[in-house]
């Protein structure tokens, strides 16, 4: 089974390059971050033309997320994050997919720092901790997945020194992605490509993908029940080539099929 993430900068602006790599790379499911469209204009017929059923939770110009499943209807089970009623921001939400729970996230970006965005920040990772740890009581397979806007390591960023005080790299982020992680997640990528540099973000000023100067943000965290399954992680680098692409490219793992699948 492949699972795939893939920040889309924009789901109808890039709408063609997103069908053409979902009829390249035929995930199962897929999450999408920063829809950037409101609920009633996700382009639902286009999707499923493509073959995927999909659920979503859309909000004007910015922001939204949506879970893709191949030939199937993905089971809503949130469409929320738990533990703060009045945040309105579309950056969770929540299905089971052949018997998976898939929590497709969008973390906030946090900059600038200081401030009341990098505080907001620290504090919906605070809530993600804490519904992850239910999650993993629940002993099921589960998988948390999306733009978290942290580089956890200084392999994760092309020049660690210029981020220190970025939102994205502060201590206080990396210090709550490490939390998260030890509670008993599995961070993929980096489980399968220990000591690599690898990227999943490139910013379209100064050249940064022809430099490679890139970012690590989009992250698989597996449950136990889910990383043992695990056989290959990567991202679709050359699809951030492709004109008018997202500043993300795809990421995605591969999962041993369950028996009866």
């Amino acid at each position: 089974m492949k699972i795939a993430t893939y920040n889309v900068n924009g789901v109808n602006g890039r709408l063609p390059n997103l069908i053409r790599w979902l009829d390249e790379a035929s995930p199962d499911i897929v999450c999408l971050q920063e829809l950037k469209a409101p609920q009633n204009k996700f382009p639902i017929k286009a999707i499923e033309t493509a073959g995927y059923g999909a659920v979503w939770l859309g909000q004007k110009s910015w922001n939204g997320v949506a879970i893709l499943a191949k030939g199937q209807q993905p089971h809503l089970t949130r469409r929320a994050l738990p533990g703060d009623s009045k945040d309105d921001q579309s950056r969770y939400i929540e299905a089971i997919v052949d018997g998976i729970l898939i929590g497709c996230l969008y973390a906030p970006n946090g900059n600038p720092y200081p401030g009341p965005k990098f505080n907001y920040k620290l504090r919906w990772l605070k809530r993600l901790r804490a519904y992850a740890a239910e999650l993993l009581e629940l002993n099921i397979l589960s998988i948390l997945i999306g733009d978290y806007n942290v580089m956890p390591t200084e392999l994760d960023v092309y020049k660690p020194e210029r981020w220190k005080d970025d939102a994205l790299f502060r201590v206080e982020a990396r210090n709550a992605f490490k939390t998260l992680v030890e509670q008993g997640w599995t961070d993929a990528l980096r489980h399968l490509h220990p000591d690599e540099q690898i990227y999943t973000f490139w910013d379209y000023f100064r050249n940064a993908f022809g430099r490679n100067a890139g970012l690590r943000i989009d992250h698989f965290l597996l449950s136990p029940e889910a990383a043992c399954d695990l056989i290959a992680a990567d991202v679709d680098r050359h699809v951030r080539a492709w004109d008018h692409s997202s500043d993300h490219a795809p990421v995605w793992i591969e999962l041993k099929d369950q028996p009866g699948k």
